[in-house]
């Protein structure tokens, strides 16, 4: 299990400086090309650098437990991780804008055959990277290789257009080009904003009914009513959940930890790393609410 996490880890490393020097040759090239789809797709490219740097060092810090200072371990830094890339792509995109639509009106003519070297470049270096990652178990490099693929495709697009400006005098393609990439970045980097603020907002994780959930809970012989019950995830993929449970004063043992099974039962399709039941009898008052009153 080890091998195979360093294995993985040493994959997103490799993919990860692949992408960084393609990007500072981007940046170069779009400069020198006069090319804003080049410049554009280095934004995105740029985006892939910071995914694959910060689940690289994820990857590695995934490997900690849970210590005193971050009891949960370290699975929410690849939430704070997503929110630090949707800045830095949506700061880039304002930018790529803020050029690219004056030269819609004032089109100005780019090298396309030093796009068509770039963008061929592109389409190796960013083919070498989803090679490297290709396989890998863990969801950062499952999302890293879909990511990396969509780059593939995007220089592939590049290469046509430049390919076309070869032949034919269409200024007009190149800002046009620029502003569909940073349109479907921006898409992408919304979503996955929206997504990132509901987990930070610990909201109930997507595709799960809980208010079926808690009727489910509800229905349990012996299970008089529940509150406090709370549903959250760490990062998306790991989930945790609590709740207080209300059983009649004369309720066994045996009978307190059936209802605990049953459940655990109905959790049972949920990814749970952390399940908290306080059982609480009927002529008990809730700790919880005591400290509210206070």
């Amino acid at each position: 299990m080890s091998h195979h996490h360093d294995h993985t880890t040493g994959n997103i490393k490799t993919a990860f400086f692949l992408n960084l020097i393609f990007t500072l040759i981007e940046i170069v090239g779009g400069i020198l090309t006069n090319s804003m789809a080049i410049i554009s797709d280095a934004l995105h490219d740029l985006g892939d650098s910071l995914s694959l740097g910060l689940s690289w060092f994820l990857q590695k810090y995934s490997k900690k437990g849970h210590n005193n200072a971050f009891t949960f371990g370290y699975k929410r830094f690849s939430l704070l991780a997503a929110l630090i890339n949707s800045v830095v792509l949506i700061v880039g995109s304002i930018f790529i804008f803020t050029e690219a639509i004056p030269r819609l009106f004032n089109p100005v003519s780019p090298n396309a055959g030093g796009m068509i070297m770039l963008a061929i470049l592109g389409v190796l270096v960013n083919g070498a990277a989803v090679f490297k990652l290709r396989g890998g178990e863990s969801m950062n490099a499952k999302v890293m290789t879909w990511h990396l693929l969509e780059d593939v495709l995007g220089w592939v697009a590049v290469l046509i257009v430049s390919i076309i400006l070869l032949f034919k005098e269409i200024p007009i393609l190149d800002p046009l080009l620029s502003i569909g990439i940073t349109l479907y970045i921006l898409y992408n980097v919304v979503i996955n904003f929206k997504k990132t603020m509901s987990l930070f907002l610990e909201a109930v994780p997507e595709g799960i009914d809980f208010a079926s959930l808690k009727k489910k809970i509800e229905q349990i012989q012996l299970v008089h009513s529940i509150h406090h019950t709370h549903l959250w995830s760490l990062d998306g993929e790991h989930h945790a959940f609590s709740t207080h449970v209300v059983v009649p004063k004369n309720t066994t043992r045996d009978e307190v930890c059936t209802i605990k099974e049953q459940i655990k039962g109905i959790l049972g399709d949920i990814h749970l790393d952390h399940v908290t039941i306080e059982v609480e009898y009927e002529d008990e008052e809730c700790s919880v609410l005591e400290l509210t009153h206070h």
